[in-house]
């Protein structure tokens, strides 16, 4: 995607650099683990292997919006198909095979590229491990030699490092993990009902109860759009997620910052160009046309 006139620039680097690059990993249906037929067991084996063998409480604490059903219906079960280092191997795998066929060889083998993998890697440089339990795991990782493939680990790093502190204040908010999600689909950011039964576990009808919730507190009106409390309610969550995720990008700077999203922006439009993202994923406004992940924050 040219984002310059595809999308409007959201304010947060982040969502520029990071989102786009490791969100097409996870919905992509190119992309399968070794020996997970099902969707979304591959998805949480993925998504938790770098905290080693985790149980369920421990990934439905860390991602906040899965349903402690789905998690608990495949982990730990999910490590006795494969353990965790295996699942890292092959992540890693379909990435490079993934990012080898959507932009091809010519975008991963070029000097643009190289550089946004140096640049997103300065930047994590400046992230912190505490209270950021999914980044910090993902941070004993090793960085991969390959300058797009560690550029994706860059990417899920900053995504990972901002996801960690917005769920922290989702949970500060008074929206529980339904009401987040129903609430940024509201924003028109957030991902389509299709894709959050599919990912995060939740039935219809508690999606259609969470919505029925918030327009009870005002924040949603009768056809399901924010109300201005609860605009204000997700522009508040995003402006404190920008604070909180500020170091990286105020380690890497304003020069540095700009040219990475200069650069992100041509990579993100070969991954959306060649199909890297389903047409359906979004709600609203922003999945139309886009063909792209949401700008606001990526763990709603």
């Amino acid at each position: 995607m040219d984002r310059t006139t595809a999308l409007p620039q959201p304010p947060h680097p982040q969502t520029n650099t990071s989102q786009p690059t490791h969100t097409h990993r996870h919905t992509t249906p190119h992309v399968k683990h070794k020996g997970f037929e099902d969707f979304q067991a591959g998805y949480l084996a993925s998504r938790s292997a770098a905290m080693g063998r985790v149980g369920p409480g421990v990934v439905t604490a860390a991602f906040h919006n899965f349903s402690h059903e789905l998690v608990a219906r495949h982990l730990p079960a999910v490590w006795d198909t494969a353990d965790p280092q295996r699942v890292l191997d092959a992540r890693l795998r379909a990435v490079d095979a993934t990012l080898r066929r959507l932009p091809g060889e010519k975008t991963l083998e070029s000097a643009e590229l190289a550089e946004s993998a140096e640049l997103a890697l300065r930047a994590a440089e400046g992230c912190g491990r505490a209270v950021r339990p999914v980044y910090a795991a993902h941070a004993d990782l090793p960085i991969p030699r390959a300058p797009h493939l560690a550029l994706w680990h860059a990417a899920t790093l900053l995504r990972e490092h901002r996801g960690d502190g917005h769920m922290a204040l989702l949970a500060a908010s008074g929206l529980d993990p339904v009401e987040s999600l129903v609430s940024h689909s509201a924003t028109g950011q957030g991902m389509s009902d299709k894709w959050l039964l599919i990912t995060r576990g939740w039935s219809q009808e508690e999606l259609t109860a969470a919505r029925r919730r918030l327009t009870e507190r005002g924040l949603l009106d009768e056809r399901g759009a924010l109300t201005e409390a609860g605009t204000a309610l997700r522009d508040h969550l995003e402006a404190e997620t920008d604070r909180l995720d500020a170091a990286p990008y105020e380690h890497l700077g304003a020069a540095g910052v700009a040219r990475l999203t200069e650069l992100a922006k041509g990579f993100t439009a070969a991954l959306v160009q060649a199909g890297g993202f389903p047409a359906d994923l979004l709600s609203g406004a922003a999945g139309k046309g886009s063909g792209g992940p949401a700008a606001h924050s990526g763990r709603n």
